[in-house]
């Protein structure tokens, strides 16, 4: 029987140093919500390492379990997707803050748009490398192509979940990018992109208040502009070294869930500049690992899955970044693998499992293929 090759060492370290910054840093923002709230100081830590514990047995199942199969239960695993995003019409689903999207299991809650995220992204990793003829093809190509991605993004869209349905989209057209398709096709698909996204800000109040917010933050500091300027507040009081770790005076109500989507900001509040380029590396060296495996492994299916997962991570991290730096428009969404959230740290555990696995079946040292 041939030995089973090693998986890359280096994603997964990068990964598990992030995923144990996160819990700290889970622990460390919410401390006063969690004692507030909830009269425990501790109940979003244990929450967190519970669902770290499972994207930890997540990402060992995937790593051992061969990617290629994916492929045959694509269809299946879509399928499932859309029906989880369907519940939450159903009594399953949850309103918070005005936005229905979470599925209530009696025994936990879990976010569908996680998991349609990451069952589009195999299901069109599937889709597109069965079609590598016709990806350049308006007719057999591009159309069905967005035909997906219509699907895959307005279950999230329907959820009120903006800034998610950018990054699903983004994602899917980078695979659909990778998978060979036509410059023009994208120049045309970025217009209209942008396009609905303009129409999707203008059509809401509370959108068009976010996007004035961030122009001048601090002229509206009192209402769409708070996060943002709160958390420059947070950013700036960091200084190189940060207030030191637990230290921070932002979390103490200023800003709204620092755990979750303005985690970013608490980081360099408490560990100044310098955690922060410390989280930015870690980040861009699982991301490099990534690329790396995309362009090492033989089979398009893998090419196409280890890049979708690859974009996800690479552009989720970029917004969240970005939003909290007031680089773009103030919107909600979360660190990977350092932000608040059972159901993202999970599957983002897992999908790194996905590409564990992927690396076991590449020749990333560089030398000949055998």
């Amino acid at each position: 029987m041939a030995k089973k090759k090693s998986v890359d060492f280096t994603l997964l370290l990068a990964t598990m140093l992030l995923v144990f910054i996160g819990i700290i840093m889970v622990f460390s923002s919410s401390w006063p919500d969690a004692i507030y709230k909830m009269k425990d100081g501790y109940f979003y830590l244990k929450k967190q390492l519970m669902a770290g514990l499972i994207g930890l047995a997540g990402m060992f199942f995937f790593m051992n379990f061969d990617y290629k199969r994916l492929d045959k239960m694509s269809k299946l695993i879509f399928l499932i997707t859309i029906i989880s995003g369907l519940l939450i019409f159903s009594p399953l689903g949850v309103e918070y803050n005005g936005a229905r999207r979470w599925i209530n299991l009696g025994f936990t809650t879990f976010m569908p748009s996680d998991l349609i995220k990451f069952g589009s992204i195999i299901f069109f990793a599937s889709f597109l490398s069965k079609r590598k003829e016709d990806i350049k093809s308006i007719k057999k190509g591009l159309i069905p192509s967005l035909v997906v991605i219509g699907i895959s993004c307005g279950l999230i869209y329907i959820q009120k979940a903006l800034s998610t349905t950018v990054t699903l989209a983004l994602t899917l057209v980078a695979m659909l990018f990778i998978a060979g398709m036509r410059i023009s096709h994208m120049i045309v698909l970025g217009i209209g992109g942008t396009a609905a996204l303009y129409f999707s800000i203008v059509s809401h109040s509370y959108r068009v208040a976010r996007y004035l917010s961030f122009k001048d933050p601090f002229a509206y500091k009192s209402e769409g502009g708070y996060q943002v300027v709160q958390s420059l507040y947070a950013l700036g009081s960091g200084g190189l070294f940060g207030l030191g770790l637990g230290k921070s005076r932002q979390k103490f109500f200023y800003i709204p869930e620092p755990y979750n989507d303005f985690i970013f900001s608490i980081i360099g509040e408490e560990l100044g500049f310098l955690g922060c380029i410390t989280i930015i590396l870690l980040f861009v060296l699982v991301i490099w690992r990534g690329i790396k495996i995309a362009l090492n492994v033989e089979d398009l299916f893998g090419c196409l899955l280890s890049s979708g997962i690859v974009a996800l991570i690479t552009i989720q991290t970029l917004i969240h970044i970005a939003v909290v730096t007031s680089s773009i428009p103030p919107t909600g969404i979360p660190l990977p693998f350092i932000s608040y959230g059972g159901t993202s740290l999970a599957i983002y555990m897992s999908a790194i499992g996905i590409l564990l696995n992927i690396s076991r079946n590449t020749n990333l040292s560089g030398g000949e293929k055998r």
